[in-house]
């Protein structure tokens, strides 16, 4: 496989959305406006936890252009992607600030808001659950009185009843009691950040309407247009067929936009005015406090060790802020359990991640799905204990990465074909952070430069029956037209898949048009655009449907140039024959059919067909979690280098480093380009963001204004980034997936450099200059 020369596989060619979107011509949801749309505004909780007494609308349908009016008396009914806890609009109780509580639909964007205003919502005060180590309490008020009594919507979740626990995710491997008191250090060590915002581009919007034949149009920015009908058919029994789900290209989402939150409410709506067209936005504060956000996490890791510095024994406790409800975090949760170790072989291991109802706003998907989460856990307790042990903390990590022949922490046996090349990785982010010139150099004038590292990985945790179909259609010029479901949502994807479309048909990239917008009326079912899924599931889909569409070309070929279909090869927008490529017949001419000069006609249009689905995954045991959870894991290594100014703790992130092993790169510069962006958004995540609560569990910085971010000019000034391409068996070409990975580390490094340049171990986020300062100062009292 890696000798074979390929022609677009490989080469950095152009997004094909590049002139698009630079031109500024691509058409959001938002965008959208026509005569008759209506609009709907939410009704916000002002409350974090309290009982709901009454709401009086009277006012409000006063105002001028009020269509209807919703409350969650008329759906007291819960939905769910894992666990159906979560009302589309509160009843009987709220259980965060900014939960929706009502719907107001009229003719006008500012009538709906100002009508919002006059609802009056008299509320009961109940005690906040503000953070997850005081919900893990026995005596903690309860967010969920019956969660357990909730239904599953997939299997592997487990509430427990009279807690806030709303799934626990046990891993027992081998004998980690034994191993603990045998071993010959041991090192304890906790870490603890907030929740915090996806802050994507374009908030979430949507329209829906319901039209008279009873059809539910939906137009969304989701992830997830599949994941839409599901819910829409399960929760309101509406027929799968008569849903209908369209996705423009999405303006960011980095998994905040995988989960189902405004289509059933703007389903409510248009019901409630006769199914007219209504469009539901969130403005930039709804988008970070009602909508979905990123997990928080407290979590303590114990590792012991022999004198020389071999892994044998490993505990990790995670205690996952969920929020009110369990959302995706229910499944980060379990992510973070298969993945507890790192990319580490630990012969006995003990895990238990909890899923934490809190008076948070609900968390879902955020890019690594868990793993920058328990990466800097993992990581800061990797450099802490290599300073126990006086061992290089590379070498600690060389020591033990994971390697072919190991086994995962639910046992998944390793093979060259499911796992990268760790220290090939490790030892190539060591020469280009120019570690062995000095971890930490006194740079003067009160300046100190140091340098962190951190290992990662990742499976792609996906459904057991995750699957993506690809239909191709031929024009009569010789072009394919490729549509499928995988969303473009930045990340590029509908350029790769065009890549694999063209190396496979043996095509020139400006042959292969790409359907954009997705439409489930036409598009073949995908699972979802998540877990860094797509190229390898939505890449096998078009390599099966380019093989049924090439053998459809060679018959109609060997009929025009009367010779067997195993005698013709394609390529170079010919058919022709393997042992004399000068005689064949254009794809053009044969694309729609053939015709003779006669008129005869045969065969017809050329439509390739194809799919894939995960293959030979199985769930997790209960009790043990056994079980093999993903088809790979990508590994990789990110390191930063930074200067400290020892006066006032602030800090200058001078270079930073990603190596990963993604096997085969079907598009350098995309790759790269996603290797960039995700370091930068790990290390804003970890410099500065966080949600802020105060006493009563609102979110008292729900603003761009003072929810501080990693802005342009504060990056490193340099993102070195390069690949080691360890092709995996069942990837397109060899690949595997990487869209989350550039994030996942940078975090960890990051504290880790901070850590010896401060001379303080450094193990909460975000490192502010003032958290850095504190934190010395309490140790050098």
């Amino acid at each position: 496989m890696t000798n074979k020369i390929w022609t677009t596989v490989g080469k950095p060619e152009q997004r094909i959305d590049a002139v698009e979107k630079s031109t500024g011509k691509v058409r959001y949801i938002g965008d959208y406006s026509v005569p008759g749309l209506m609009h709907a505004k939410l009704v916000k909780s002002t409350q974090a936890h309290a009982m709901i007494t009454s709401i009086d609308t009277t006012e409000a349908w006063k105002m001028p252009g009020v269509r209807a009016i919703v409350t969650g008396e008329m759906f007291p009914f819960h939905i769910g992607p894992i666990l159906a806890d979560r009302p589309p609009l509160a009843f009987e109780k709220v259980r965060y600030y900014g939960e929706p509580v009502a719907i107001v639909v009229a003719d006008h964007e500012h009538q709906a808001k100002l009508a919002t205003e006059k609802v009056k919502v008299e509320y009961e005060l109940l005690p906040v659950v503000n953070s997850v180590q005081q919900a893990f309490q026995s005596e903690a008020p309860l967010v969920h009185d019956n969660a357990e009594h909730y239904t599953k919507i997939i299997s592997d979740v487990y509430p427990k009843a009279g807690t806030n626990i709303g799934s626990h995710i046990k891993i027992r491997k081998g004998d980690f009691e034994a191993a603990w008191a045998t071993s010959e250090e041991t090192i304890t060590a906790s870490y603890s950040f907030n929740l915090s915002d996806h802050v994507a581009l374009e908030t979430r919007s949507v329209r829906v309407e319901i039209n008279p034949a009873g059809k539910v149009i939906v137009h969304s920015c989701s992830q997830s247009p599949y994941t839409i009908k599901k819910v829409l058919n399960q929760f309101f029994n509406i027929e799968v067929g008569n849903i209908l789900v369209h996705i423009p290209m999405v303006g960011g989402a980095f998994g905040g936009k995988g989960t189902v939150q405004l289509e059933p409410l703007a389903y409510l709506a248009s019901k409630a005015v006769g199914g007219k067209l209504v469009k539901l936005e969130f403005d930039r504060e709804e988008d970070m406090t009602t909508a979905p956000c990123r997990i928080g996490l407290d979590a303590t890791v114990q590792l012991g060790v022999t004198k020389e510095g071999k892994l044998v024994a490993g505990k990790y406790t995670y205690l996952i802020d969920s929020g009110a409800y369990s959302d995706q975090a229910a499944g980060i949760t379990r992510a973070a359990a298969l993945d507890c170790t790192g990319p580490y072989t630990i012969p006995n291991v003990w895990c238990d991640s909890y899923c934490m109802y809190t008076n948070h706003p609900f968390a879902t998907s955020f890019r690594g799905y868990g793993h920058p989460e328990l990466t800097f856990a993992v990581e800061r307790t990797m450099d802490q204990l290599a300073k126990q042990l006086n061992i290089d903390p590379i070498q600690l990590r060389i020591i033990n990465g994971i390697k072919p022949g190991d086994t995962t922490p639910t046992q998944t046996v390793l093979t060259a074909n499911n796992i990268g090349d760790v220290e090939k990785c490790v030892n190539r982010a060591k020469e280009l952070i120019r570690w062995d010139e000095g971890q930490r150099i006194d740079s003067g004038k009160n300046k100190v430069r140091a340098k962190g590292i951190s290992l990662f990985w990742k499976t792609s945790t996906t459904a057991t029956n995750a699957q993506a179909g690809a239909i191709l259609t031929f024009e009569a010029d010789g072009s394919v037209n490729l549509n499928c479901a995988a969303i473009e949502l930045g990340q590029g994807t509908k350029t790769i898949l065009a890549q694999i479309l063209a190396e496979k048909l043996g095509m020139e990239m400006n042959k292969i048009h790409v359907t954009m917008e997705v439409n489930t009326q036409y598009d073949p079912h995908q699972w979802r655009t998540v877990a860094s899924s797509s190229t390898f599931l939505a890449g096998r889909a078009v390599i099966s449907a380019a093989e049924n569409a090439l053998a459809q070309l060679k018959k109609t070929a060997s009929i025009v140039i009367q010779c067997s279909a195993e005698d013709l090869d394609v390529g170079g927008g010919r058919v022709y024959l393997k042992s004399d490529p000068t005689f064949g017949v254009e794809i053009k001419d044969i694309s729609l059919g053939y015709t003779y000069p006669s008129g005869h006609s045969i065969e017809g249009q050329i439509v390739g067909v194809g799919r894939h689905i995960q293959r030979h995954l199985t769930p997790l045991d209960q009790q043990t979690g056994f079980g093999k959870p993903g088809p790979w894991w990508s590994v990789g290594v990110q390191a930063v280098e930074v200067e400290l100014d020892t006066r006032d703790f602030t800090y200058t992130i001078l270079k930073g480093v990603t190596v990963l092993d993604g096997g085969t790169i079907i598009n350098p510069m995309t790759a790269t380009q996603q290797m960039r962006g995700g370091m930068h958004m790990g290390l804003s995540y970890a410099t500065s963001e966080k949600f802020i609560f105060d006493e009563q569990g609102v979110v008292r910085n729900a603003g761009l204004r003072n929810y501080p971010m990693l802005r342009y000019g504060e990056q490193p000034a340099e993102y070195l980034v390069e690949f080691i391409e360890s092709p995996a068996a069942d990837g397109p070409y060899g690949a595997r997936g990487i869209g989350e990975y550039g994030v996942i580390g940078a975090p960890a490094c990051l504290a880790n450099s901070l850590s010896v340049a401060a001379g303080v171990e450094l193990n909460y986020l975000p490192l502010t200059p003032e958290f850095i300062w504190e934190t010395k100062k309490v140790n050098n009292q």
